[in-house]
């Protein structure tokens, strides 16, 4: 064997050996983007899946529709000689973003959609003592209909001291239990009916003193 002849077989030994490894960091390139496509799938799966939730919780189901024409789409890109890597890389940046407005619309839903920024006890307070101020303005044109003769006094009475401030008490429950809960909080809303009645059987009576104080200070 000629040294021409050795030099051409390790020649061609040296671009086997160079092939071999390309096929192999080719095969290894290609797992690899198997592994991140399954994995982004799996993620996407679960992105959808809690999107469900989240819809159901609020009311309004979310419907996520697969992709379709899949290998087509694989056609035009190859085609295009498009990089599958950066691909990959753009659809995992856009489940990120994906990802961080489902935390932003599972922390909404974690909160009540009146007065979501108040504390519970603060919530109930602000909407047992409202109830009760509509309940002392309709008592004041009570007062105003028996003063006129519309309105017997025990009925006034009896409607200032128990019918109006359990019309307030009623409502302000109601209105907790509708919108005084968070679309993901579990059990019942927190509507504290002690304070509830405190305030309301407290209340109208007690603006009716005061309108009857004001009328003999300023007479």
């Amino acid at each position: 064997m000629t040294f021409e002849e050795y030099a051409d077989l390790a020649r061609q030994l040296a671009e086997r050996r160079r092939a071999g490894e390309r096929g192999v960091a080719a095969a290894e390139r290609r797992r690899d983007l198997h592994t991140a496509a399954d994995f982004l799938d799996r993620r996407l799966a679960g992105q959808g899946t809690r999107l469900d939730q989240l819809g159901r919780a609020i009311g309004e189901p979310v419907t996520v529709s697969a992709p379709t024409e899949v290998d087509s789409a694989s056609e035009r890109w190859s085609a295009a000689e498009v990089d599958p890597a950066v691909e990959l890389e753009l659809a995992r940046r856009y489940a990120d973003e994906a990802d961080r407005h489902g935390q932003q619309a599972e922390l909404l839903a974690r909160r009540p959609a009146l007065l979501p920024a108040w504390s519970p006890v603060a919530r109930a307070a602000a909407v047992y003592l409202a109830s009760a101020g509509a309940g002392a303005v309709l008592g004041f044109v009570m007062v105003v209909a028996a003063g006129v003769g519309a309105l017997g006094a025990g009925t006034l009475y009896a409607w200032l001291c128990a019918g109006l401030p359990a019309v307030a008490l009623i409502s302000g429950w109601l209105a907790l239990g509708r919108w005084g809960r968070a679309p993901l909080a579990q059990g019942a809303s927190a509507r504290y009916p002690a304070l509830g009645v405190a305030v309301c059987f407290l209340l109208v009576p007690l603006v009716y003193c005061g309108y009857l104080f004001m009328l003999r200070f300023l007479a």
